[in-house]
């Protein structure tokens, strides 16, 4: 990846296939003006890079066997002239109707005999045999005709996998023989799986019931772990055929949409050479600190504490910077959600992703649709296809990557807070969900809704935070070296050693915080029979075997010669753990006639480290407070409510810092060591006033 046309690449998904000139043919003279005029204006833009290709299987292949690879020659051609970069996709995530029409049985079945109709995309099982056929005969066409191309930096396979979760007959023959082979014989997959429970007990593999009646949670975490390593498998099936052709300066990814049913995100970015993800935001007041407590329902990531989590997610499926292959251009989302960004607000986002490790900013895409389902997701240009305000405000942003680029190659970012994540978890909470939502319905989400408030209350707090999955850990002593605070929140599906790692990393001297959840299940996901937390109780020094669901918020307070003070807005929500302190310090407690006889939050001092048990699901005020008692001063950490100021080493040694403005006011920020701004070279002094306009950002380079 070295040689990339720039340290961070900038740019736009191109579908010039989509432009209206060229629906009455790609050799028409109005077809090649408006390709020259469109990469004109990128390179205007300063982009140097675009995606290409990924979206139209059926311009590649119009019939069965039939292909038509010519007509990305010229946009090729034409992004070389102009010093852009290309990443060149297979078109695997949408097929086109003659396939559906010849292999019917290739269709998805989200449910046992119920085919998922064709008319949007990723309507097939990519498990069958047919599909990957014809799958792998159409993107050996392209990658034969187009992998040595000058222009290609890269490949993405596929996108956005994992949105189904598959209920073919073929996938669950192979589920069952999964099982065969795990298990050995039935009679172990009964015990394992309690199947004596409501007469479940198998006496033959072909006994094992169908997905769409199961209640039993054993058999859920199978079929979600077996449905993720489906799409595991497929990634790098088609990883595999790409780096047949790819030349060692050129990277195989793929778009993944964090939160899909069907994926591990990390097991799938393993497979790749470098992860690349698609965060879509709020803009507008949707980014504004302090943040709206009731947003308006809506898919799209709100607030900038998810925003910064959506970047941080992304860099830790690999501890590696990623690529960003999709994120807001204008408005995002249906007709009626039409909301793009004030004036500052691109800018602020795109050095945001940069400052947490993106090393590609690449906008969906850079022109407004005329048709289709995604008509008003808007582009770089709108439909009038001339460059308006969102072009002039990202020409602005390519022109900041141009000249700060190579002062920030190999930035890794800094780390205040390890925050843990479980798939297996986050599957055990989906079967059996812990909280629920505000009308009593259970929360299928519940994994993010423990951990994610601890990870806002750290972001509130002016910490930064790396996502760390289970299967990263290395060893207790380097850990907390690297992560001196690793928070443990909804670690319920978790086996002996994950569980006794935990112990030993606070014995090392880490500030271990453990949350609601997290010591309650086994591997299986079975409870343990143990006091809760289990194999942690002692370290922790508190213990519980009852625990409620909060239908609102309860007050909390200081305990007694307690360091910390939560504040008056403090509060717990949706959950409370009997905690009984055995050796702990009470940190926190309720104001509640019942809840008031356990503590809310505890500590403890274990080894050289230290075990702080929370448990409840804190609420942001809660949430701030614990993390700001956690953290050790920070000249860095800004005071004002609307500035965030986040940090990381670049390749050189250099500190770079990247201070934001999340507002409509102007403020003023101290800055606590001499530093350059990166952007427009302006020196300051330590202890100098800097400057923030309305929804602004500085990059400074911090003087050695």
């Amino acid at each position: 990846m070295s040689d990339w046309p720039e340290p961070i690449l900038f740019g736009a998904a191109y579908y010039y296939e989509y432009q209206p000139d060229v629906l009455g043919g790609f050799d028409s003279e109005a077809a090649k003006r408006r390709l020259e005029e469109d990469l004109d204006l990128m390179a205007e833009a300063g982009f140097s890079v675009i995606r290409v290709g990924e979206s139209v299987w059926s311009t590649w292949e119009p019939e069965n066997g039939r292909f038509d690879l010519d007509w990305l020659g010229p946009v090729l051609d034409g992004a070389l002239d102009h010093g852009i970069g290309v990443v060149l996709g297979t078109p695997t995530y949408a097929v086109p109707p003659w396939l559906a029409r010849l292999y019917p049985e290739i269709a998805a079945e989200d449910r046992t005999g119920h085919r998922v109709g064709w008319g949007a995309r990723q309507e097939v099982d990519y498990t069958h045999p047919a599909f990957r056929f014809h799958a792998e005969r159409v993107i050996r066409k392209i990658l034969a005709r187009y992998a040595d191309h000058p222009a290609v930096i890269g490949f993405q396979v596929d996108n956005e996998p994992g949105v189904q979760l598959y209920h073919n007959e073929g996938v669950f023959q192979r589920f069952t023989d999964h099982l065969r082979h795990k298990y050995g014989d039935v009679e172990t997959l009964n015990r394992e799986w309690g199947l004596v429970y409501w007469s479940h007990r198998l006496s033959t593999w072909a006994d094992l019931w169908r997905p769409d009646g199961n209640a039993q949670p054993q058999y859920e975490q199978a079929w979600r772990r077996f449905q993720a390593e489906q799409t595991t498998e497929f990634i790098g099936w088609q990883v595999g055929i790409a780096c047949e052709y790819a030349n060692v300066d050129q990277f195989v990814t793929t778009c993944i949409c964090y939160g899909r049913p069907g994926i591990d995100e990390r097991a799938v970015a393993d497979e790749l050479s470098v992860t690349a993800g698609n965060p879509y935001y709020r803009m507008q007041d949707g980014l504004a600190l302090p943040q709206d407590p009731n947003p308006t329902p809506h898919w799209t990531l709100h607030g900038t504490a998810a925003l910064y989590r959506a970047a941080d997610a992304m860099y830790g499926s690999r501890q590696e910077p990623f690529l960003v292959t999709e994120t807001n251009a204008q408005a995002i989302g249906e007709p009626s959600h039409n909301m793009p960004a004030y004036d500052g607000q691109w800018r602020q986002a795109g050095w945001a992703l940069v400052s947490r490790g993106a090393r590609m900013i690449e906008y969906w895409h850079w022109h407004t649709l005329h048709f289709g389902a995604e008509t008003y997701w808007g582009g770089v240009l709108p439909h009038s296809r001339k460059p308006g305000r969102t072009y002039r405000e990202l020409a602005r942003l390519g022109a900041e990557l141009r000249k700060a680029g190579p002062a920030l190659e190999g930035l890794v970012p800094h780390a205040d807070v390890a925050i843990l994540y479980s798939k297996e978890s986050e599957w055990a909470l989906t079967a059996q969900p812990a909280l629920a939502h505000a009308d009593g319905s259970p929360d299928r989400d519940s994994f993010h809704s423990i951990s994610g408030p601890f990870y806002k209350g750290a972001f509130d707090a002016g910490l930064q935070v790396r996502i760390v999955h289970t299967e990263q850990l290395g060893t207790p002593e380097q850990a907390v070296a690297d992560l001196p605070v690793l928070v443990a929140a909804g670690i319920y599906a978790a086996d002996d050693d994950l569980l006794d790692w935990l112990g030993r990393y606070a014995a090392a001297g880490g500030h271990l915080v453990l949350g609601p959840r997290t010591g309650y299940g086994d591997q299986e996901a079975r409870a343990r029979l143990e006091f809760k937390p289990a194999r942690l109780a002692e370290a922790a020094g508190v213990w519980y075997d009852e625990f409620a669901n909060l239908s609102g918020e309860v007050a909390v307070r200081a305990a007694k010669d307690s360091p910390l003070e939560p504040g008056p807005d403090a509060a717990a929500v949706k959950w409370a753990d009997g905690l009984v302190l055995d050796g702990s310090q009470a940190l926190v407690e309720y104001v509640h006639p019942h809840y008031g006889r356990f503590p809310a939050v505890a500590s403890k001092a274990h080894g050289q480290g230290r075990v702080t048990y929370v448990g409840t699901v804190p609420n942001d005020a809660l949430a701030e407070a614990l993390f700001g008692w956690i953290a050790p001063e920070d000249p860095w950490r800004p005071a004002h409510p609307s500035v965030t100021a986040t940090s990381g080493t670049a390749g050189d040694g250099r500190t770079v810092r990247f201070v934001h403005n999340w507002s409509w006011d102007e403020v003023e920020f101290v800055v606590p060591a001499a530093a350059v701004d990166a952007l427009d070279d302006t020196a300051y002094e330590a202890g100098a006033s800097l400057r923030l306009g309305p929804w602004d950002v500085k990059v400074l380079l911090e003087v050695r």
